[in-house]
């Protein structure tokens, strides 16, 4: 019986889910093709560029869902502090309360970072930007609110690594209950 290959949205998926477990220089052809159900040809069919054309794919497809749901209501609620809880609460779902790796953080740290170094820059560095400004229209000053945006950005990429490797979800929720008392109103902290 043949099998019917997924949406693009589903195939990318798929595929940063094998990044994600073998990471960018693990993640053989084989391995995506097991995932996928797709032998080669199909995949070079979808991704004539082979895996790197892959992994860019993949990096645009999380950098849409969290244009979608993390950097739009940062940047788009006229109440910042509603955009800011939908961030996180966005991210919580995304990361799985903890129990999914950023992708887009892992390929930061590994030998290939260089090939999609202006991905990965972009995609931390507008989500940096539009905290910023969401804490900014909160009432914070500029130059704390840019810090208090690196803080929370680092501490979620943080907390991420260290629920991992201690195997304890719950370091991840705690940090976020932590960014939420931190990144209330400042009338309130």
């Amino acid at each position: 019986m043949r099998r019917i290959a997924p949406d693009r949205d589903g195939l990318l998926a798929m595929i940063g889910e094998v990044f994600r477990e073998h990471g960018y220089e693990g993640a053989s052809l084989a391995l995506i093709g097991a995932a996928t159900g797709l032998g080669k040809g199909s995949l070079y069919h979808f991704f004539p560029g082979g895996k790197e054309e892959m992994a860019s794919a993949v990096i645009a497809h999380i950098d849409g869902w969290f244009e979608d749901n993390v950097f739009a209501p940062l940047r788009d609620s006229t109440d910042p502090q509603v955009g800011i809880e939908r961030m996180l609460e966005a991210t919580d779902c995304y990361f799985r309360s903890g129990r999914r790796i950023c992708l887009i953080g892992a390929l930061a740290l590994e030998e290939s970072r260089d090939l999609f170094a202006g991905q990965i820059k972009d995609y931390f560095g507008r989500w940096v930007t539009h905290l910023a400004e969401a804490l900014a229209r909160s009432g914070r000053g500029f130059d704390e609110a840019g810090e208090l945006a690196e803080e929370t950005v680092a501490a979620i990429q943080g907390a991420l690594t260290l629920a991992r490797a201690a195997k304890d979800l719950d370091v991840f929720s705690r940090a976020l209950r932590r960014l939420r008392m931190r990144l209330g109103p400042p009338d309130k902290i």
